[in-house]
Order: structure tokens, then sequence, then C-alpha cells
């Protein structure tokens, strides 16, 4: 994995979110030429938290003669250099989809972590509803994490909820029709794989709508619209029975 790609812009700060023009901008720089967009009156670069020390130690990688300095407080293996970035794009507004109340990676849970779908959505395979899911799902995970990462907004905020037994107020970005009858479990039984219609969530920060358009009885359909569903039984030999999806 290039890490090059990764890098964001130290004028950023810590916490910020680099927009991917500028970002762009700053990575095409001759070498040497990073350093000159340091802070005004120095050229070296001084690392505010463990995810800048990570950046800027992958930013040296590319560019040797870029100075930078870590100071010992952040000199740490965690949180990872791969979960700052996630953290980072899963609320960056430049990408599609909701932003939701806590910057969660699909790509960095389901790919980098290599999370099976089942273990936080449990009971899809038993139930017509996929859910979310519980804080304590969540936290049961990361209340095993060192301290260093609760510097990443993320995490406190879901120990926050945790803390204050609040649920969290997830967008929903797939929903069907109230008169559609659709389930989950019948579909995992079948052995229609998430990504069929959830797009690759593995390669996903943050979640969207992935467009799928298709084109049913020489008519124009759209991801979740009937056609697309009608298209999908036909080309599985399913029964296309008006009652097995409304009844």
């Amino acid at each position: 994995m290039s890490l090059t790609l990764k890098t964001r812009p130290r004028w950023v700060g810590a916490a910020g979110i680099a927009s991917a023009s500028v970002l762009l901008a700053w990575l095409s720089m001759p070498a040497g030429e990073v350093a000159q967009a340091s802070r005004p009156g120095s050229d070296v670069r001084i690392a505010e938290s463990v995810c800048d020390a990570h950046e800027l130690k992958a930013a040296r990688e590319q560019d040797p003669g870029l100075q930078i300095e870590i100071p010992p407080e952040h000199d740490k293996k965690f949180p990872t250099l791969d979960a700052c970035l996630a953290h980072d794009a899963a609320w960056n507004d430049d990408l599609p989809g909701p932003r939701q109340p806590l910057p969660f990676s699909h790509k960095h849970h389901s790919g980098g972590l290599a999370m099976d779908c089942l273990f936080c959505h449990s009971g899809t395979d038993r139930s017509r509803a996929a859910g979310v899911p519980s804080v304590e799902i969540c936290i049961g995970c990361h209340n095993q994490f060192p301290p260093e990462y609760d510097q990443l907004e993320g995490i406190r905020l879901l120990k926050a909820h945790w803390e204050e037994k609040r649920p969290i107020e997830w967008s929903q970005v797939h929903r069907l029709p109230e008169h559609v009858k659709f389930s989950h479990s019948r579909h995992q039984l079948a052995a229609v794989t998430c990504q069929q219609c959830h797009g690759p969530v593995e390669q996903i920060d943050r979640l969207s709508m992935v467009p799928d358009p298709s084109w049913k009885y020489f008519v124009p359909v759209a991801k979740l619209e009937m056609g697309w569903c009608v298209r999908c039984h036909d080309e599985s030999n399913v029964s296309k029975d008006c009652l097995l999806c409304h009844y």
C-alpha cells in the first residue's frame, strides 16, 4: 500500500480534513518544496498528535529532505496511520454519502481489519432486518484499545454515547418503500453477498448509495428500484411472483 496519496498537508492541523484538491496539489510539489509549505518562519514540521507523527514519517520517506520533529508524547504506535486516515476520510465532506454522527469507516473495519459484516450486523442471517450495531458492540472492541486512541474525535464521541447511555443515531443510506417486504435472512441463505446491494463496502470510507444503473424491459432502472430487483431475480432464476415481495 502506498502511503504517498494518503498524507495530508501539515497546515490543515491535527483535527482538520484536507480536501482532495488541496491534497493532490501538495503531493504534486517537486521534491524539496514540501518543506517550504511549513509554518511561517520555519522549515521544520512539528507533530501535534500521534496521527501527525505517523503522517510526517510517511512524508519523509517520500521526501528525505523534509525536516520533521516528533515530540516524545506523540512518538507512539497507536492510533495507527490507517486508523487516522480512515477517521478523517469518514468525515470528508468531499466524499459522497451522508455525514454520520461518528466517523465510521467501513473500509478500515471491513477491508483493513477484515471484520465480517455479521460481527457488527449480527442476526442479519436470521432476521428480516439487518439492523445496526449497538453502542455495546462498538465499545466492547474499543475499550480494549490503548488510551492514545482517545485523541480521535470519533472514539471520544463513541465513549460519550456509552457513558451517557445514548444510542448512535446513524443516518440511513439504503431504504426500500414500506410496501416492499424484503428479507435479509432469505437473501443471506441464498448466498447473496452484501456487496451486491450495498456496493464494495470494504473499499468505502464514507458509505453512500453506490450507483448501479441498468435496463429492464427497455426501461432504465436504478438501484433498489423494482426493475433492479427484478433483473437480479431474472439473472438468478428466482421467482418474480408479485406476492414474493408484496404481501
